[in-house]
């Protein structure tokens, strides 16, 4: 049966709020999300278009042990981020300067290596929720390119895949995961071996800040000597409403065994376009 003309053109007002209504749903952005701060990476993909930059500021870290010091630092530690889909986004990591200064406690003898780092590249495939909310889960293939200097990169190319799984547990606390596998070069400096990684940590929302506990476990599985790193992490974050594109961050990392730095410092930002 037809509609009367009255009942045609609400029908076709209807419509078109309903249409506009959804088109506007889909322009709002994401919530912010950065992978600072923290060792893990979270499942989250940035709009597609949306463009963020991430600095780490300044990044020290201290070993005392086995008769050395050990201070590496750096600085301009940066990923630039695009994303490419509604699910996908490419990342780039680099940084600027870095610097490792090797103390032999007992002679006073020093020596110094400094340069940039090494190239990263990865994708970041959203499986289910790219905006973060919910059970979150992703996908993230990265390689590494020998770019940096002697002493501070790898120097072998280097990759493999990241898993991030994000799940809220409350309105304010949340569970991140994300489990590593990696290929990377002997210390021999022929063929190649696993690497195995996995970060498991506890968030909560405070208002601005965003507070996080994080363990931290890496297995480097050289055929000549197996290391085993961990450490206890804490990280802290703040955003405000009247500034949703910008994020400012501080993280110490504290070592748990003989192959992890002590202590471990880092301050960073991360700003959207």
């Amino acid at each position: 049966m037809a509609l009367p003309r009255s009942g045609l053109v609400l029908a076709t007002l209807l419509t078109a709020l309903a249409t506009s209504g959804v088109a506007a749903a889909q322009s709002v952005p994401r919530a912010f999300c950065a992978d600072r701060p923290g060792k893990g990476s979270p499942p989250c993909v940035l709009d597609q278009g949306r463009f963020q930059v991430e600095v780490g500021l300044a990044d020290a870290a201290f070993s005392r042990g086995g008769g050395t010091a050990v201070d590496a630092t750096s600085f301009g530690a940066l990923e630039l981020r695009l994303g490419l889909t509604a699910s996908l986004e490419g990342q780039l990591s680099w940084t600027a300067r870095q610097r490792i200064r090797t103390v032999d406690r007992a002679s006073g003898a020093a020596e110094t290596v400094s340069g940039a780092g090494d190239l990263g590249l990865a994708v970041r495939w959203s499986l289910r929720h790219p905006d973060g909310d919910g059970l979150s889960i992703a996908v993230q293939p990265f390689i590494v390119a020998p770019t940096g200097a002697d002493g501070v990169g790898g120097g072998q190319w280097q990759g493999g895949v990241i898993a991030p799984v994000s799940i809220p547990l409350t309105d304010d606390w949340s569970l991140a995961l994300s489990p590593q596998v990696a290929v990377r070069p002997n210390a021999s400096g022929s063929g190649r071996h696993a690497g195995l990684s996995l970060t498991g940590g506890l968030g909560r929302s405070l208002g601005p800040f965003a507070l996080g506990a994080e363990l931290w476990v890496d297995v480097d599985d050289d055929p000549v000597d197996r290391v085993t790193a961990a450490s206890f992490d804490l990280t802290a974050s703040w955003a405000t409403k009247t500034l949703p594109n910008i994020q400012f961050d501080a993280s110490a990392y504290l070592g748990l065994n003989s192959a992890t730095p002590d202590l471990e410092l880092i301050v960073g930002v991360a700003r959207r376009f």
